[in-house]
């Protein structure tokens, strides 16, 4: 998901760009407001901590853009690719590494590639069946064996 601090900034075709010049997949996204009831779902396990307000407060700020991403791993690939939630600790070459400086407003969120569910989970809380568009891109077979 491209964060409000990502719109505002104008850096969503470049998180869109580099995910699929990696070769991942898009198969669903739209702008949208999240409201305090799906900050709160969507932030369920953080509620009981005392930085849950600010993270409500932030995601609820101004438009974000929720996406789906499919591709071997993917995931995983796109964990590695946003970099470290704390931009100080992000890699140069990732997208917070090169484009965000504070925590609280580190650009991208994406789902815990080590907790199984959570992809499942998080697409649920933003898409219907019906928006995800399954389609096979030109290049696949020169992506996997």
């Amino acid at each position: 998901m491209a964060k409000p601090d990502a719109v505002q900034r104008g850096l969503v075709g470049e998180i869109v760009s580099r995910l699929e010049d990696r070769g991942l997949k898009l198969v669903a996204a739209k702008v949208i407001r999240i409201d305090d009831e799906l900050a709160r779902e969507h932030y369920d396990e953080h509620v009981d901590e005392p930085y849950f307000e600010d993270l409500r407060s932030f995601i609820t700020s101004g438009p974000v853009v929720p996406m789906v991403w499919e591709g071997q791993n993917a995931t995983r690939q796109v964990r590695r690719m946003i970099g470290d939630t704390d931009p100080a600790e992000a890699a140069p070459g990732t997208v917070r590494g090169d484009y965000a400086l504070d925590l609280g407003r580190n650009v991208v969120h994406a789902a815990d590639h080590e907790d199984p569910g959570a992809n499942e989970r998080e697409i649920d809380l933003f898409f219907d069946d019906s928006e995800l568009v399954a389609f096979e891109r030109i290049d696949e077979t020169w992506l996997y064996e």
